[in-house]
This record gives C-alpha cells, sequence and structure tokens, in this order.
C-alpha cells in the first residue's frame, strides 16, 4: 500500500528540521542542534562502535567458556578469577555504550509523545510548531526507499481471517504475531475451511491448551484428535501393582490386555530385567580414500581414546554419557553408531548434539581435517525403521519380561490348555514369522499395546516401529501343568520428560504409572521402569491373544466388542450439529 500525503491550503512557512530533505546535490541536510554527542569523539564514530562490540562479545565469549569449565569442574560460579572480575566490568561498560548508542531512539519511542499538530499518515510523522505553518512534502523515491513501511496486522477476526486465505499474511506466523496460540488455531481453522471449502466441525478446538504445544511439540494446530483412554490392570510387575493407561479406537484390546493382567496377577505376577540402556546415533562421514576412513576407524574404537571421545561428548548434556562408538566401513565412507545414556529423556536429541561435538572436534583438532560430513544420521542408528542393527544390538531399553502362569488360570480364565499355547505359539509366532521373514516380528501383536501405551503416555508414535521388535516365547513347566511365557523387547525407546509427556493429558498417565517426570535421586530410573510396563504390558496383550487364538474366541470377541449397533450416523450429526452451535 503506497502511503498517502495530504497538503495544507497554507505556503510552508520555514525547513522541517525533523524530517529528511534532499538536497540539489544529493545530500542530507543537518542542523547544528540536531548533531550527536558522540560525533565529537576523538575516534571516527565507526571505530568507536566496532570496539565496544569487540568487547562486548569478546566479554560474553569469555566468561560462558569460563562458566562451562565450571560446571563441568563443579567449582561455585559465585568464586571470581580477577580475569572474570575485569570481563564482567568490560561487558558491562561495552553493554551500558551500546544500548545508550543503538537503543536510546527504540527507547524515546515509547516515552515521547507527539503534539497535538502531528500529522501522521501512512506510517510517516512530522511535528510543526504552532506558531508554523507546516506542510508535508510530497514524497520522492528517495525517501520512500529510506523508510520502507511494514504492513500492520489487522486485528480483526474476520479480517485476519480474510489476509490468511488472501496470503498477505502466513499462517505459520499467526502464534508469533498475536501473542495468542488459541486466537491464532481459531483463525487458521476458519482459513483452512475457507480455502478448501470443507468443514471442520467434527474437529475440536474447545478445551485444549495451544500454548503448551508452540515450539515443542506441533506447528499450526486447527485442532486436537480425540483418543479413548481405556485402562488395563492391575498389572502385577516385580512386586507393583499398575494399571495401565492405553489410548486406543480398536475395540477389544483394552479388554484382552486386562485379561492377561488378571492372568498373571493371579499367578504371582511377572518379572522383568532391563538389560541395556543407550540411545544411538549414527551419523555418515566420508574420506578422500579408504586408507584415511580406516583411520578414522582405527581411532575411534582405540580404548585409549575412548576417554577423549567422550569427555567431548559428555559436554552436550548433564545426562549424555558416551557408552560406546562403533564404525561400519562402506567404500570411503564410515557410519559411526554413538551409543549413550540419556536420563529419564527418550535422547534423540541430546545424542545428536553430543556427536555433533565429536564430528566437529575431529574436525577441527587437526586429526581429521579432511573428513566430510555428510549428514548427522546415516540410518545406522536406526530410528524409526525396522533394523537388524536393532534387533541384535538393541537401541533404547533393552528389556525381558517372563512370567509362570499357573495351569487353573489357563484353564479357567484364559479358557484354553497349557499344551494348546506351546503349540500354537511355536506354529505362529516362530515358524509363521520365519515364513513371512518377519524382522524382530516373532509376536502376535506387540505393537498394538506399544502404540496404545506410547500415545497415552506422550512418547513418539513413530518409534513403535522399532520399539515393537518383540519375541514371545512360551513353554509348559512344572511337568507341563504351567506356562511359562516371557517377551524379549531389545529396542524400547522411551521418556518420561521432554516431547508429549509435557502435555497435560499424557503427564496424567504418566503419573498414574508413578513416573512422571525426571527422577532426581537417580536419573534414567523412571524412564527405565517405564519401558519395564510396556514390556509387562506387551506380556499380557500377547497371552490374551494367544488364548483366544487357540480357543478360536477371536472373531467371535471382535464381533461383540468391536462392533457398535448404535446408529452412528445420526449420532455424529448430532454431535456436528452440537459443535457448529
Amino acid at each position: 500500500m503506497d502511503p498517502r500525503r495530504r497538503s495544507t491550503k497554507k505556503p510552508l512557512a520555514q525547513p522541517l528540521s525533523n524530517l529528511h530533505r534532499h538536497s540539489a546535490a544529493g545530500h542530507h541536510q543537518e542542523d547544528d542542534s540536531q548533531r550527536r554527542a558522540s560525533d565529537a569523539l576523538p575516534l571516527p564514530l565507526q571505530l568507536t562502535n566496532a570496539l565496544f562490540l569487540v568487547l562486548f562479545f569478546s566479554a560474553v565469549y569469555f566468561l560462558l567458556r569460563r562458566w562451562s569449565d565450571k560446571i563441568r569442574t563443579q567449582t561455585p560460579l559465585h568464586v571470581l578469577t580477577f580475569s572474570e572480575i575485569l570481563a564482567l566490568l568490560a561487558f558491562l561498560a561495552s553493554f551500558v555504550y551500546l544500548l545508550g548508542f543503538f537503543g536510546i531512539q527504540f527507547v524515546q519511542s515509547f516515552l515521547l509523545r507527539p503534539d497535538d499538530d502531528v500529522a501522521v499518515e501512512g506510517g510517516f510523522a512530522a511535528a510543526c510548531p504552532q506558531s508554523q505553518n507546516c506542510a508535508i512534502p510530497a514524497a520522492t523515491p528517495d525517501l520512500a526507499a529510506a523508510a520502507p513501511i511494514e504492513l500492520l496486522l489487522p486485528q480483526n477476526d474476520e479480517e485476519l481471517v480474510q489476509s490468511v486465505v488472501s496470503g498477505t499474511v502466513p499462517s505459520y506466523s499467526l502464534e508469533s504475531k498475536l501473542g495468542d496460540c488459541k486466537r491464532a488455531a481459531a483463525i487458521r481453522r476458519e482459513a483452512l475451511q475457507r480455502i478448501t471449502g470443507r468443514s471442520l466441525s467434527g474437529l475440536p478446538l474447545e478445551g485444549f491448551d495451544y500454548d503448551s504445544i508452540l515450539g515443542q511439540c506441533c506447528e499450526m494446530p486447527v485442532g486436537y484428535v480425540q483418543i479413548p483412554v481405556g485402562i488395563a490392570g492391575p498389572l502385577l510387575l516385580d512386586g507393583t501393582e499398575y494399571s495401565v493407561p492405553m489410548a486406543t479406537t480398536e475395540g477389544c484390546l483394552v479388554a484382552s490386555t486386562n485379561r492377561g493382567c488378571k492372568a498373571i496377577h493371579l499367578s504371582g505376577g511377572a518379572s522383568s530385567v532391563l538389560l541395556k540402556d543407550g540411545m544411538t546415533r549414527a551419523p555418515v562421514v566420508r574420506f578422500p580414500n579408504i586408507a584415511r576412513a580406516a583411520q578414522l576407524k582405527f581411532y575411534l574404537e582405540d580404548p585409549r581414546n575412548f576417554d577423549t571421545v567422550s569427555m567431548v561428548f559428555n559436554r552436550s548434556s548433564r545426562f549424555a554419557r558416551l557408552q560406546s562408538a562403533n564404525c561400519t566401513l562402506s567404500g570411503r565412507s564410515v557410519y559411526i553408531r554413538f551409543c549413550c545414556s540419556t536420563g529419564d529423556a527418550m535422547g534423540m536429541n541430546m545424542v545428536s548434539k553430543g556427536v555433533q561435538n565429536v564430528l566437529d572436534f575431529l574436525q577441527e583438532a587437526d586429526f581429521f581435517p579432511d573428513m566430510e560430513v555428510v549428514a548427522i544420521s546415516g540410518n545406522l542408528c536406526a530410528d524409526k525403521k525396522p533394523a537388524a542393527v536393532n534387533w541384535i544390538h538393541g537401541r533404547g531399553k533393552s528389556v525381558v519380561c517372563e512370567a509362570v502362569i499357573k495351569g487353573d488360570v489357563v484353564n479357567k480364565v484364559l479358557k484354553t490348555s497349557v499344551q494348546s499355547l506351546v503349540e500354537l505359539n511355536k506354529d505362529k509366532n516362530l515358524v509363521g514369522s520365519a515364513m513371512a521373514g518377519a524382522l524382530g516380528g516373532f509376536n502376535a501383536h506387540a505393537s498394538n499395546i506399544v502404540s496404545a501405551v506410547y500415545l497415552a503416555t506422550g512418547q513418539d508414535p513413530a518409534q513403535n516401529v522399532e520399539s515393537s521388535h518383540c519375541i514371545t516365547l512360551m513353554e509348559s513347566t512344572n511337568d507341563g501343568r504351567d506356562l511359562h511365557v516371557s517377551v524379549t523387547m531389545p529396542c524400547i525407546e522411551v521418556g518420561t520428560v521432554g516431547g508429549g509427556t509435557q502435555l497435560a493429558s499424557q503427564a496424567a498417565c504418566l503419573n498414574l504409572l508413578g513416573v512422571k517426570g525426571a527422577c532426581y535421586e537417580a536419573p534414567g530410573a523412571n524412564a527405565r521402569r517405564l519401558a519395564t510396563v510396556v514390556a509387562g504390558s506387551v506380556l499380557a496383550g500377547e497371552l490374551s491373544l494367544m488364548s483366544a487364538l487357540a480357543a478360536g474366541q477371536l472373531v467371535k470377541s471382535h464381533m461383540k466388542y468391536n462392533r457398535s449397533s448404535k446408529d452412528v450416523t445420526t449420532h455424529n450429526a448430532a454431535a456436528a450439529a452440537a459443535a457448529s452451535s
């Protein structure tokens, strides 16, 4: 939009000192009363500014490095050396100077108010004494270029919607421009309906804290999806009872898992063992030749260098602790699979920062200046993909869980026999999966339980892919009277801090399990316990589904619990009408 100018009927009585003026030679004139005090400095103004800028950033860099060293060596931060005191004084002096030089006009714009005779049009203002007759001169190309007009965001919601529809205001910028996440979601939602011509009346908008997802969980929200949460249990695991929250839309799943929990409880409970806890990230780097690639492998896998590499890696976090770095060559490319503990966080961001620290160190320390970093992730991690490396070496938490189910419980609760379950598990989970060429899929439906618990507790649902790697084993014990059942899950990737675990609903489910947030007494204990609960829930789910298959009850139960006789069409229409009103 071009700025409009209006002229007064009276001629200009004197030059306006508050407006930029273009002279015949193309230079701006300036009155002596407008000269800055900094013009009288003995050094050129530009040199003075540069000096203070260098002083400011040098002091900040020095102090940050010193504080980082103190944190690493556990030295109190308030104990200052003489050099640190000088750096603090330099920081304060340069900050005051820079604030006074660059910030004075910004501060004045808030403190000073224009006179009554200020003409403001199109973003320009000119102040004129009451005794003078003033006119705003016609716009010149130089003046327009020197003072670009910023498009103001409309305040009316209808104008905002039209601006988003027309593309004047980007949809992704609504939160930052409005400062109101819920209002931004409502405006984006209405604009989307107008652009697509399709209604979102069934997608709820109210009743959600949109501030809680800003910058961490979801971008450009227009509502939220409702997933019912059911409770299976109590699951008696390692002597503790857990009520397991499961978010799912699959009928029978919660009921089936609940039956498995009952069978385990009546048989004295299940026990679990955590074998390994380490998140992985595997960057891929490239060298000019295979000889240099091999030198990197030898360097990283040499125990004498591990302390140096781990110290660099561990700077990324208080909880990140490097466990191993194994290299695999493919020609002149090297895939380095780093593995580290990550406390109560799932840890992908944590391990990625540590890997970046090591790569920078290797390049900058003149060890491998010819190393080219192709990607921070080379898929040998392997994240969100079924992979033999995870199945064999594990990723996240590796858990084994077992239970001995009494023969009478198998007969009365599970409605089958020990021998039938043993035979079915061999034919289905072992032989059948092998015939299918399964990778980590030697189970009945581990991913069902893993997905439901992940959604309820705020985990990354995409990591269900490798987290559901599971082998289920069943065999008779105690002279064939009882059933020994176990699940081995090498890749359970969970956390109790960060990501979706911070949302209110998911945090409530974690709180129900007693693993909400971080464990400060034993960092990582909550995440490890959550992993064992996931494995125990899978054990219950496997036990119940295999029993239903052995007894021939699968189809009957699904037709009873996974089908509704309710007229959902009428119900949905009424719900949509209520939502629109």
